[in-house]
């Protein structure tokens, strides 16, 4: 009796054991992996704006002979409830779906699958049917499946799955030909696969085991057009010594028209705050500046105030919020420059020092990139110990600036602060603001300034201004289009900037300056340009250096801003062609065309019918010509299918053939074809 017990008592620990190590979802059978879009294991959201579509593949697999089903399932975080969408097999186990992004703000989105017993019961029957047998107990079986199907259906779908139940059962338990053929025909076809889809039998479903994120950004996010200029140049008169004269923000809604006549949407202002006195910069960046010259915006602050004060001779701050009034009523928004820098004459240098990087001596370090010296300014020591009043000074400066009205920020060098505070950050600022955009000014390694935009940034720089010949372009928009990049970094195209005055431009060439706008206008969705410098061609440099001489960084400047040219006119007329064609407003959409010469770049962008093919010179001293292949295997035209052309930029119509078509230009006449293929 002893030992009897004993093993019983032995046995039933063991059973416990087992039951107890045992996985709680030890039925479910699918595997789902090698999900995309996700990043960094969903550490991070991909980006999108209303109306866009994401694609979601997976590889989704089971033990086994049995059928599988798979859901996409996606939700807006202010909806309680998930929607869900069909997969559909692809390939070799890779299973796609895809769903709309209708509002901004943030979806999740995972995926579930399951052995289908009901399709695998349909493909058996096929089989054997097929095979010349007669089935019985096939037909119980699915009886029992759709009766289950019953129970999750309504409407007439219900009153369809109770014939077949009732017809199942009665062909199976009595053989009648008329009866046994028309079930069989039923199970069979698409109407009855239409109703296992809709009701289907989520037995020990697989659910994925993340859920991953879009951050769904308002349009201008993906869709914009900036103009930068300093205020304080913006003055359309000469002092009476023939001197500039300095801008206000009044003389800046003076040229609201003009821009948006031109077809600007986004009007970028460097710093507008105090400068600081000690060690300002001169003209030419000359370390000693003279009587009356206006120091550089960069070097921020003074006794006047800090980051959140205005320049008083550009005028107040309702000043500058009425200009932010009237932009808006020109169709333009006004981007703010967030520089994390001060002049030692900033009121953070007197009364928070320990946010600044010390010397042994004890004197403040002031920012250097070898050789470069900034004497004019300190950059603020992110490892302080008191970071966190640091970090929520920031906070007050942004929630400050979007309390005037601004919504739009171009952050200067983000990548010389730490990722974690910019993720901080713009979450905090989108809290209250959700409609705020952050662009990255990064010109750094490629891997730093895709973190940045995966922490938050809605919009970033690029190496554009670096990519000049037709390999140079391809490789590097085929990298922000086709590979990873391309789910969270939205590419910003800057022919040039207030900073650089690349090598390609400083001849002066004017086919050079409409070659690269027309390349930045066409190839981004969004794109910027240094304003009156970059319209009236500006190129003379600081000897030796991608810099301009006599930058209006270090002095104010006086445009003609009566001036007109070829580029003047082109600029409003590509903005008012990206406007009409859905096609030019998104980056993704891009496919290359082969073209048989070295210098022409050709590339398709598509929007639903909107079908536009762009050739362009990127010899800006010869005349090229060749043929160029139109993927028309992707637009739906025959082989020796004519059709019509219609090249936006000049008005001319062609009638085209097939794929290979033969185009010639001259970049002294116009280097571009923005052909609109009509039929």
């Amino acid at each position: 009796m002893i030992t009897t017990t004993r093993t019983k008592k032995t046995k039933s620990a063991a059973s416990a054991y087992k039951l107890a190590n045992l996985p709680a979802d030890g039925q479910t059978r699918v595997v789902i992996e090698r999900v995309t879009p996700e990043l960094n294991g969903g550490r991070f959201p991909i980006k999108a704006v209303p109306g866009d579509t994401i694609a979601v593949e997976a590889d989704i697999f089971l033990d086994g002979h049995d059928k599988l089903a798979a859901r996409l399932l996606y939700k807006h975080t202010d909806e309680p409830e998930w929607s869900e969408v069909p997969m559909a097999f692809i390939d070799n186990d890779r299973w796609g779906a895809s769903f709309t992004v209708e509002k901004q703000g943030y979806y999740a989105y995972t995926i579930e699958g399951w052995a289908d017993h009901i399709a695998s019961w349909q493909h058996e029957v096929h089989l054997k049917v097929a095979a010349g047998q007669r089935i019985t107990s096939e037909l119980k079986a699915g009886a029992v499946y759709v009766g289950g199907m019953v129970e999750r259906a309504a409407g007439e779908d219900r009153a369809t799955l109770e014939w077949l139940t009732r017809l199942l059962e009665e062909a199976a338990e009595e053989y009648n030909e008329v009866q046994y053929s028309q079930v069989i025909e039923f199970v069979h076809g698409e109407p009855f696969k239409e109703l296992f889809n809709r009701y289907p039998e989520r037995k020990h479903p697989s659910r994925y085991s993340r859920e991953l994120s879009v951050e769904v950004d308002r349009p201008k996010a993906g869709f914009s057009t900036w103009y930068c200029l300093f205020p304080r140049s913006a003055s359309p008169e000469l002092g009476p010594d023939g001197m500039p004269v300095h801008g206000t923000f009044r003389d800046v809604e003076r040229l609201l028209p003009r821009l948006e006549a031109m077809g600007f949407d986004v009007l970028y202002l460097p710093p507008i705050h105090p400068i600081g006195h000690a060690f300002r910069k001169g003209k030419n960046n000359n370390v000693v500046a003279q009587p009356g010259e206006p120091g550089v915006p960069y070097g921020i602050g003074s006794e006047l105030g800090g980051h959140t004060a205005i320049h008083p001779d550009l005028g107040t701050l309702d000043d500058f919020k009425h200009l932010i009034a009237i932009a808006r009523n020109h169709g333009m928004e006004v981007a703010m420059d967030l520089a994390i820098q001060v002049s030692p004459d900033h009121p953070w240098a007197k009364d928070h020092p320990e946010w600044f990087k010390k010397r042994p001596d004890g004197t403040i370090q002031y920012a250097e990139n070898p050789p470069k010296k900034y004497q004019d300014i300190y950059p603020v020591y992110f490892e302080t110990d008191d970071w966190q009043s640091l970090w929520l000074e920031m906070r007050e400066t942004m929630l400050t600036w979007a309390s005037w009205g601004v919504r739009i920020i171009r952050v200067d060098n983000p990548h010389t602060k730490p990722f974690q505070f910019w993720e901080w950050l713009i979450s905090e600022v989108k809290k209250q603001y959700p409609d705020m955009i952050f662009l990255s000014e990064a010109f750094t390694k490629p891997k730093v300034m895709q973190q940045l935009a995966k922490r938050g940034f809605a919009q970033s720089y690029t190496y554009f201004t670096w990519r000049n010949n037709k390999h140079e372009l391809e490789e590097y928009l085929t990298e922000l289009t086709q590979s990873e990049m391309k789910y969270y970094y939205r590419p910003n195209f800057w022919p040039t900037t207030h900073d650089i005055n690349p090598y390609v431009l400083q001849t002066g060439h004017e086919p050079q300056f409409l070659i690269r706008y027309l390349l930045a206008a066409t190839l981004s969705s969004n794109y910027g340009i240094y304003g009156p410098s970059f319209e009236l061609m500006e190129h003379v440099p600081f000897p030796g250096k991608e810099e301009y001489l006599n930058s209006e960084k270090y002095e104010i400047r006086h445009w003609d801003w009566n001036r007109t040219n070829k580029l003047t006119y082109l600029i409003g007329l590509v903005n008012r062609i990206r406007k009409e064609n859905p096609a030019l407003q998104t980056t993704n959409n891009l496919t290359f065309c082969r073209i048989d010469d070295d210098a022409l770049l050709a590339y398709l962008k598509v929007s639903g019918n909107n079908r536009l093919l762009m050739v362009i010179n990127t010899d800006a001293y010869n005349r090229r010509a060749g043929m160029v292949q139109v993927p028309t295997w992707l637009l739906g035209i025959g082989d020796d299918q004519e059709y019509s052309v219609h090249d936006l930029l000049t008005g001319a119509h062609y009638t085209w053939r097939g794929q290979w078509n033969y185009v010639e230009l001259d970049p002294y006449l116009l280097p571009m074809h923005l052909l609109k293929i009509e039929s």
